[in-house]
């Protein structure tokens, strides 16, 4: 049975670019991978004639002798192979290189470079930066690449070369009978290319361990838990790899006297007995460190809380600001002298019963009686 074109079997044109080739390549070894077809032979079939078509084309020099002698090229010993070489230990090698190398970092001549790690750095503040914001220097220890090599490892006026047991690829394959094993180049460790000269000053690790500085700005209106990316600023790569970030991660200090409720805050206030009971203006504290005037109303309880709009937090990216309640707690006055003793007793006996000064006690006591009562019953 004559052989299909290699051309037609992969559906491109005869002077087509590696790229469309090997994008023609991908889609239909997907469509007819062995995984996904199960137990179908013609697919089997299939999967393997364009493995061996792909093989073809995207040699320069097989490609060149394809154009010219077509199939014959590769018949009676021209092509040094038999049919086998176009099965499973190479079709499973070939698909996983041309179709996931690009995701798992197996891309052959690219593996010299890898990204930094990422660094976090704890930062805790006052309640008082939160609400203003910061401008701050930190100092962060890290890897950066070496100033002598710029990051290549190799000693100045040098360069790495490619590694002449891998010849770039960072892996090395053999073959064991069925299969085809794959593995890390033992020489470059997978990097595709070696330093013959290493820098002195890094010991060809192309990143030295110092401690940077770095400017921090805080916005207003942070929370708790809240994180800044630095981009850049963290570890530096490997072999002049891209660098990566660095985390910011805040955490807030307890205030002496006000709690956070995300954009409000709340502040309990003592009050003596004497303006709770008489109504009176008190001032408190703010958070922009400024005072406000609270008016207290007469016969106020322990509990009642108060409105100040706009005294609360700013609002991260925000030009607003919460509100502030103030919750007052009424003190019972202790350390009393006898004439502030007599004069409370005289207090009580000038009740006349038909105004209750004690509502809440009064009508506790009232539904206990009740209750009491109700027992006898």
């Amino acid at each position: 049975m004559a052989k299909q074109d290699f051309y037609d079997l992969l559906g491109v044109a005869k002077g087509c670019g590696a790229d469309d080739l090997k994008k023609a390549y991908r889609k239909l070894a997907m469509q007819w991978h062995p995984d996904r077809n199960p137990g179908d032979k013609a697919a089997e079939h299939k999967f393997k004639a364009i493995n061996e078509a792909y093989d073809v084309l995207k040699d320069d020099q097989k490609r060149a002798a394809y154009d010219r002698f077509g199939h014959a090229a590769f018949e009676n010993g021209g092509r040094g192979a038999g049919p086998g070489d176009f099965g499973f230990a190479a079709g499973f090698a070939d698909i996983f290189d041309e179709m996931f190398g690009d995701f798992m970092g197996g891309r052959r001549g690219q593996q010299s470079a890898t990204r930094g790690n990422d660094l976090r750095y704890n930062m805790e503040i006052s309640l008082e930066e939160a609400f203003k914001g910061k401008q701050t220097n930190i100092r962060v220890p890290t890897l950066t690449a070496c100033e002598s090599c710029s990051g290549t490892g190799a000693e100045s006026g040098s360069k790495p070369v490619t590694c002449p047991t891998c010849h770039g690829h960072g892996r090395v394959r053999a073959q064991q009978g069925f299969f085809t094993i794959e593995r890390t180049c033992p020489t470059c460790h997978g990097g595709g290319r070696v330093i013959e000269n290493p820098c002195r000053v890094c010991g060809g690790q192309g990143r030295t361990r110092r401690e940077k500085t770095l400017s921090v700005s805080i916005p207003a209106g942070v929370e708790d838990g809240n994180r800044i990316r630095l981009s850049g600023e963290g570890e530096a790569g490997v072999r002049a790899g891209a660098p990566g970030d660095l985390y910011i991660f805040l955490s807030v200090k307890p205030h002496r006297f006000f709690q956070r409720d995300g954009a409000n805050i709340q502040c309990r206030v003592p009050i003596d007995i004497t303006t709770a009971a008489l109504g009176g203006t008190i001032e408190v504290p703010a958070i922009d460190g400024t005072r406000a005037k609270l008016t207290i109303p007469p016969g106020a309880q322990t509990g009642r809380q108060f409105r100040l709009k706009g005294k609360g937090m700013s609002v991260l990216r925000s030009p607003s600001r919460g509100d502030m309640y103030i919750e007052v707690t009424v003190e019972t006055p202790v350390n009393l002298t006898k004439r502030q003793q007599e004069l409370l007793r005289e207090f009580a006996e000038a009740g006349d019963g038909k105004r209750a000064t004690s509502p809440e006690a009064e009508g506790f006591f009232s539904r206990v009686k009740e209750f009491f009562e109700d027992l006898r019953e």
